[in-house]
């Protein structure tokens, strides 16, 4: 009785155990669901580790055909920064596609139009968007590895038989039959078989295991997917088709996983029926045999499992968007024009917590003056971002954005190749051809951003070069944007572009910059006054000035006495 007694007792703590884990996992979702309402727009909490940012790019970099920007572009416009203010994601689906969207700006409408639906859809309708948000964090992220990480580490097992697990399973057949004619020749054969299969489940085991993570995220990605399908949603009907498509090919994946993809699986967990079903696995090898079974299935698939990727994580991506637009003062839907333009009425950086807005109305190049520090460079990244931002994420900053689809390019940013042993000059020269390569090229239009031409050497030859540059910049296939501190170049190239600047204010012994675009060329210098503002002697500043009021007279330098 005492025996019965125990056994009930330990089986209601072990309900109540069960209960109490039950119950705390609907609390702490219930909370993340509450918090996925009252914080639509706060940017989840995530820790971006070194080298992060490189496995996020590696669904892009699996699919980049076609124009895509490139790294010097992406560094130029610090777009690491800006995809993780655009980061809104919980699934390692959603986070690469959407690295994918910024990095390859799409050149159909169309496609932009129906990214616009679904990014419409969620942020007006919160319920389903929570709904899809809770799938999603389900998912999850694949931790140190992109999910093409994974994918890709499958291919390293080459090639893989079942015959020698079926030839040890029909040895072991043949022992047991040898045991209804001779009993003890037929148990010393079955001791001999059991013993090699044992030791050679373990060999192979140690070799596959590591490969079932990459099982694991499929299992959790095809589960997203029928989580997802249970949402009847009509904007995403054409997702959803392909959807089914592809993970209704998978079904031969899923048929008896169970052997593999079981947590008790060799787990050690002391459960009399684990422990039942480990002596099976190591006797017979239905798992490892199972395990090549759902490889086959993979390597068969995969553009399958490709394309479930890349739909799971175009949806979550949109989402993404949305969250972005919730956390921002303004944005506009671009509209898109068939002749060379851009148009941005109080356009601003998304980087920047207190940006100053500004216009533009560019038909034909533009080139940019002004003094140091006054705003030039921020501008030439705030319409390159917004430009980008157009055709990626269909959501600009600014009051209004209008122009033409572009091929994005920049060469702003740039730094001595110190361990490729080239000079800042070979580096500049080298941004620039690939610039002046991408305009001979076909396709659409090309927009680029360029910021003081050859800073890299003498005044003569970098005034001679960057105006035969800047002019064969300005072709018929491309729209530039440059900034330069010589004026020089304002009068050589005010047929082809349109001059603006930026200007300042001194008061006293402090500068103030508006950083406010202006028509027309820079008439002011403020590099010798600045050196009075940081505490260098008058004597420096007044003799400097002179010097320089003189060369603008004569265009002859004085000697020094």
């Amino acid at each position: 009785m005492e025996y019965i007694i125990f056994a009930i007792a330990m089986a209601g703590l072990v309900f109540m155990f069960i209960l109490k884990e039950a119950f705390g996992y609907k609390k702490s979702e219930k909370n993340f669901i509450e918090k996925l309402y009252k914080e639509y727009g706060v940017l989840p909490p995530k820790e971006y580790k070194p080298g992060q940012l490189e496995i996020i790019s590696h669904y892009f970099e699996k699919h980049k055909d076609g124009f895509w920007i490139d790294e010097i572009t992406w560094n130029d416009l610090n777009l690491d920064e800006v995809f993780k203010r655009l980061n809104y994601t919980y699934s390692a689906a959603g986070e690469e596609y959407l690295y994918y969207v910024l990095r390859k700006p799409c050149m159909e409408e169309t496609e932009l139009l129906k990214r616009e639906k679904i990014i419409d859809f969620f942020y007006s309708h919160p319920d389903e968007r929570v709904a899809f948000q809770l799938i999603y964090s389900k998912l999850g992220r694949t931790g140190k590895y992109s999910i093409y990480d994974y994918l890709d580490y499958l291919d390293g097992l080459g090639s893989r038989s079942n015959l020698q697990h079926y030839l040890a399973l029909i040895l072991l057949i043949i022992s047991i039959g040898i045991m209804f004619v001779n009993i003890p020749f037929g148990l010393v054969a079955f001791g001999i078989i059991m013993v090699y299969n044992n030791v050679s489940y373990f060999k192979v085991k140690n070799e596959i295991d590591p490969y079932i993570t990459s099982f694991a995220y499929i299992f959790r990605l095809l589960k997203t997917v029928r989580k997802l399908q249970e949402h009847k949603n009509e904007v995403l009907k054409e997702e959803f088709e392909i959807l089914k498509k592809c993970s209704s090919s998978m079904n031969g994946f899923k048929t008896g996983s169970f052997l593999l993809m079981s947590n008790g699986r060799m787990s050690g967990s002391g459960n009399p029926i684990d422990i039942l079903l480990d002596f099976i696995r190591m006797g017979f090898h239905l798992d490892l045999m199972k395990f090549n079974q759902m490889l086959s299935e993979v390597r068969k698939h995969i553009s399958d499992i490709d394309q479930m990727i890349t739909t799971v994580g175009k949806i979550e991506a949109m989402i993404s968007v949305g969250g972005y637009r919730a956390s921002i003062e303004k944005y506009c839907v671009p509209v898109f024009s068939k002749g060379m333009e851009v148009k941005i009425e109080d356009m601003y950086h998304p980087l920047l917590d207190n940006p100053v807005k500004n216009n533009i109305h560019a038909q034909r190049s533009v080139l940019i003056t002004g003094s140091n520090a006054s705003g030039k460079s921020t501008f030439l990244k705030t319409v390159a971002l917004n430009s980008i931002f157009a055709q990626t994420i269909h959501t600009c900053l600014a009051d209004q954005y209008s122009g033409s689809m572009f091929r994005v390019i920049s060469s702003m940013s740039l730094r001595d190749d110190v361990q490729g042993g080239e000079s800042y000059y070979m580096v500049e020269i080298r941004a620039l051809k690939r610039i002046m390569d991408l305009v001979k090229e076909e396709g659409q239009p090309v927009l680029c951003f360029v910021d003081e031409v050859l800073r890299g050497t003498n005044t003569v030859e970098r005034i001679a070069a960057s105006t035969q540059i800047l002019n064969k910049m300005s072709a018929q296939n491309c729209l530039c944007f440059a900034a330069t501190h010589d004026i020089e170049l304002t009068y050589l190239l005010e047929q082809i572009y349109e001059n603006y600047h930026f200007s300042e204010e001194f008061e006293g012994n402090d500068i103030y910059f508006t950083y406010k675009i202006i028509h027309g060329r820079a008439q002011t210098r403020n590099a010798i006054k600045l050196l009075g503002i940081m505490g260098f002697s008058m004597e420096i500043i007044d003799v400097a000035e002179a010097m320089a009021g003189n060369f603008l007279e004569t265009g002859i330098w004085q000697m020094l006495d």
